[in-house]
C-alpha cells in the first residue's frame, strides 16, 4: 500500500504491513489483542504522528523473496521451518546473545532478525556458532547427528532496551518462521559466563575443543573479545594498593604474582621463598582478580610480613581482569628494573635460587637475559617446562556452511616429562617462547613491548604472545638455568567459562601470529632470524 505524505513534498511511503508489525513489537500485542484491527490502523491514527518507520520510504521493502505465480496458478509458499529461539539476553553495556535451534538440512539459516520497540538487529546466519542439540532431534524424531542449535553474540557498545521482540528466522529459500518472546536482563559478567559457558559446555560434531574453537571464527570471537576488553577496563580501574614492609627500597627484581580463587597460595609462597636470605634484594607484588578475597589477602599479607619479612605490596582490582591486564596494573607498582612474573604455584628448587638469578643478570649479556625463562619441575621431579616452540593442529570441521578444515596453533613444552637432568634440555639456550608461569624481563623491555596484550580473556596465550613480539622486536627468549617447582595448574581456580576463555585465546593467537608460526616458527626447530641470531651470538662468545 502506498500512503501520501501528509502535506508537503516528501517522497510517498510504501506502507508494509509484516515489516511495520515487527519493527513495533508493542503494536504486534496491540493488534493480537483485538485494540487495532490491523497496523495500518495504528500507523494513520498514531504512527505517523510519532514517527514511526513503516518501510524504506519511496522503494519496496528489500531482503524478501516474493514468490508470482500465472493468472492460473497459485503460488506456492515456502514453509515455515521448524525450529525456535530459546532465548535472548541483553546486558546494560550493550551484550546481545541468543540461543535456539533449526532444521536446515535441506534449507539453510540465512539469518535471524530481532525487532525491539526503538530498535532492531540481524545475526548473519553464517556468524552463528553451530551445535548439536539432542533435545531438538529427540522432538522431531531424527536420529541420524546434525548441528541443529545454534547461539550467536554481538556487543552493540551502547545501552538497549529490552522487553518483547519479534524474532524472525528467515532461511535461504525465503521461508520464515516468526516468534514473540521476552528479552531476559543479564549483568555484564554474567553476560560475559553465559557466553563462554556456551562455548566450552555446548555438544559439538567431531572433536569438541577444536570445534568450540573453529566455531568463535566467523564473528563470536571478535565480538566477545571487544566486550572482555571493556570488562577489562573496568576491572583495572582504580585499583585498591597497600605495600607492606621497607618503603622505598631498592631491590634486584620484583616478582609479580597473579592470583585468582586461592588465598591461601600467599602465605605458603612467602614461607618458602624466605628461607633463602638473597630474597631480601627482591620485592614481591601480589594483585588479585578476585575481589571475593580481598580481605583474607589483606590479613594474610599483614602476617607473612610480620613472620617472614620480605617486602609485599597487594593490589586488588574490583573484578576479574584477566593474567595479562592484571600483571600490567602490577607492573606500574614495581620498584625494580627487572620484572619476574610468577604463577602462586611456583616455588624454590634450590636452595640458592634468588642469588643464581642475580648471577644470570650480572654475569650474562644483556641480550641474553632480556627476557627469559627457566626449567619448572613437576611435583613427581620430572621436566615440565624447558622452553616452548609451536605446533599447527588441522582437523575438518563438520558443522553446516563452514570451511571443510580448520588449522589452530599449538602451544608445546621442550622435555616435559623427561627425567630431570636431561641436560640438552636444560642447556642455556635461545626459545621461540617460555612459559608465563616464570619470565624474567627487563621491565624497560616490557615497557617496549607493550607488556602483555590484554586481547585474551581470562588466561591462557599471553605468554607465548609476548614472547613472539618480542622476536619480531629482533630479541629471542631466552632460557637459564635457575630451576623451580611448578604445580601446575593448583594455584587458581579453573570453571567452564575459563575454559570457554582459552578456546577464544587460541583463536585469537593463530589469528594474530599464524602466519608467522607457520612461515618461521613451526616445529621444535624454528629458524626465525632473531633465534639464528641469537644462536650466532651465543657460538661467537
Amino acid at each position: 500500500m502506498t500512503i501520501p505524505p501528509a502535506s508537503g513534498p516528501e517522497q510517498a511511503m510504501i506502507f508494509d504491513e509484516e515489516i511495520y508489525l515487527r519493527l513495533n513489537p508493542d503494536v504486534l500485542v496491540a493488534v493480537a489483542a483485538g485494540k487495532f484491527g490491523s497496523g495500518l490502523e495504528h500507523y494513520e491514527r498514531f504512527g505517523r504522528a510519532e514517527g514511526r518507520l513503516a518501510a524504506t520510504p519511496g522503494v519496496p521493502p528489500c531482503g524478501r523473496v516474493i514468490l508470482t505465480a500465472q493468472p492460473d496458478q497459485v503460488a506456492e509458499q515456502p514453509r515455515p521451518p521448524v525450529g525456535s529461539l530459546d532465548a535472548i539476553r541483553i546486558s546494560p553495556a550493550g551484550g546481545i546473545y541468543i540461543v535456539g535451534w533449526v532444521n536446515d538440512t535441506q534449507d539453510r539459516l540465512d539469518r535471524i532478525d530481532l525487532f525491539f520497540p526503538g530498535w532492531s538487529v540481524s545475526f548473519d546466519g553464517a556468524s552463528l556458532a553451530r551445535i548439536r542439540r539432542p533435545d531438538a532431534e529427540a522432538a522431531m524424531g531424527i536420529a541420524t547427528p546434525h548441528a541443529y542449535g545454534f547461539w550467536g553474540f554481538l556487543y552493540a557498545a551502547r545501552r538497549l532496551s529490552g522487553g518483547s521482540c519479534n524474532a524472525v528466522l528467515r532461511m535461504k529459500s525465503g521461508a520464515e518462521r516468526s516468534l514473540m518472546l521476552t528479552a531476559e536482563t543479564a549483568e555484564d559478567q554474567e553476560m560475559r559466563n553465559i557466553a563462554l559457558g556456551q562455548l566450552a559446555q555446548a555438544q559439538y560434531l567431531g572433536n569438541p575443543y577444536f570445534a568450540a574453537t573453529a566455531s568463535v571464527d566467523a564473528a563470536i570471537g571478535a565480538q566477545l573479545v571487544d566486550f572482555n576488553q571493556m570488562l577489562t577496563r573496568r576491572a583495572v580501574n582504580a585499583p585498591y594498593v597497600e605495600r607492606f614492609g621497607r618503603r622505598g627500597g631498592s631491590y634486584k627484581g620484583s616478582i609479580i604474582v597473579c592470583l585468582y580463587g586461592k588465598p591461601e597460595y600467599l602465605f605458603l609462597q612467602q614461607a618458602l621463598f624466605s628461607r633463602h636470605p638473597a630474597m631480601r634484594d627482591y620485592e614481591f607484588i601480589y594483585v588479585s582478580n578476585s575481589p571475593e578475597i580481598a580481605e583474607t589477602l589483606l590479613k594474610e599479607a599483614k602476617r607473612c610480613s610480620l613472620i617472614y619479612g620480605l617486602d609485599l605490596t597487594l593490589v586488588l582490582l574490583n573484578a576479574n581482569a584477566g593474567f595479562g591486564a592484571a600483571n600490567n596494573v602490577a607492573a606500574q607498582y614495581a620498584s625494580s628494573s627487572r620484572l619476574i612474573i610468577m604463577n602462586p604455584d611456583v616455588f624454590p628448587y634450590d636452595q640458592d635460587w634468588a642469588a643464581k638469578h642475580s648471577d644470570v643478570l650480572a654475569g650474562l649479556p644483556a641480550a641474553q637475559t632480556r627476557i627469559f625463562g627457566v626449567p619448572l619441575y613437576y611435583d613427581d621431579g620430572s621436566l615440565m617446562h624447558a622452553g616452548m616452540y609451536f605446533e599447527v593442529d588441522t582437523v575438518p570441521e563438520l558443522a553446516p556452511g563452514r570451511k571443510p578444515q580448520t588449522s589452530i596453533l599449538r602451544v608445546e613444552h621442550y622435555g616435559k616429562g623427561a627425567p630431570p637432568e636431561t641436560a640438552r634440555f636444560l642447556r642455556p639456550r635461545p626459545v621461540p617462547a617460555v612459559t608465563g608461569a616464570f619470565i624474567s624481563v627487563a621491565s624497560d623491555w616490557f615497557e617496549t613491548l607493550g607488556g602483555f596484550t590484554e586481547d585474551y580473556i581470562f588466561g591462557h596465550y599471553e605468554d607465548a604472545d609476548l614472547c613472539l613480539k618480542s622476536l619480531e622486536a629482533g630479541r629471542a627468549p631466552w632460557l637459564h638455568d635457575v630451576r623451580l617447582w611448578h604445580l601446575e595448574g593448583k594455584g587458581s581456580v579453573r570453571r567452564p567459562v575459563h575454559e570457554g576463555g582459552s578456546a577464544v585465546n587460541r583463536w585469537l593467537f593463530t589469528k594474530t601470529w599464524g602466519d608467522l608460526v607457520l612461515g618461521e616458527l613451526l616445529g621444535p626447530e624454528p629458524a626465525h632470524p632473531a633465534l639464528r641470531a641469537a644462536a650466532k651470538e651465543e657460538a661467537l662468545a
